[in-house]
């Protein structure tokens, strides 16, 4: 099974993060901030990797810290699930729509991180929560799960429906990402002979 638990501790955030690859897309966040549990069962349901969070983090001060180390533990925590990443299809992309809002995912799982945002946010809240934690999350994601990922924006109005897009597209490039390869057997997808 492609499962993976990453505990991650400082002194500004207690997180754990359990994934299954092969899961169905069951979600169970709670990291204290409402908005972002909401994103983040998105991403799940969506990819169809279960995603289970629990985090701990100095809300009172801010989201920021909670919201960077879940994407930085949830990269971690593919990393480790997608082992030497053999028969992955390692490229993954979805153009997905959500009412005014349209934006455009590509990534590789290359061990390359980079990332690539034209998102812009007409607010700077959703609510309580900062529109700027989004890039922040992909930002860390990408990162500590080594990916190259592309976020482009091409229509949108609304903060929401512009965030709840960009995590839906993300999580539909990642599903086939991950996906085993059926022509591929075990090999690597790579001529490197690693990733």
């Amino acid at each position: 099974m492609r499962e993976a638990t990453v505990t991650r501790k400082t002194a500004e955030t207690e997180i754990s993060v359990t994934v299954n690859l092969d899961g169905t897309g069951t979600h169970d966040c709670k990291t204290g901030v409402g908005f972002f549990d909401h994103m983040l069962d998105q991403l799940a349901r969506h990819s169809l990797i279960d995603i289970t969070v629990r985090a701990k983090g100095d809300l009172h001060i801010d989201d920021h810290h909670t919201v960077e180390d879940t994407g930085i533990a949830l990269g971690q925590a593919l990393t480790k699930a997608l082992g030497d990443k053999r028969g992955i299809r390692r490229y993954g992309h979805f153009r997905l729509a959500m009412d005014d809002a349209q934006i455009a995912t590509a990534l590789d799982l290359s061990a390359r991180p980079y990332l690539i945002w034209t998102v812009a946010m007409p607010t700077p809240k959703i609510g309580t929560f900062d529109t700027e934690l989004v890039r922040e999350f992909f930002q860390a994601f990408s990162t500590h799960g080594g990916i190259t990922l592309h976020v482009d924006q091409l229509h949108g109005l609304n903060s929401h429906h512009i965030a709840e897009a960009t995590f839906k597209s993300v999580a539909r490039a990642l599903r086939e990402a991950v996906e085993p390869d059926p022509r591929l057997g075990d090999a690597l997808p790579s001529t490197k002979g690693a990733l």
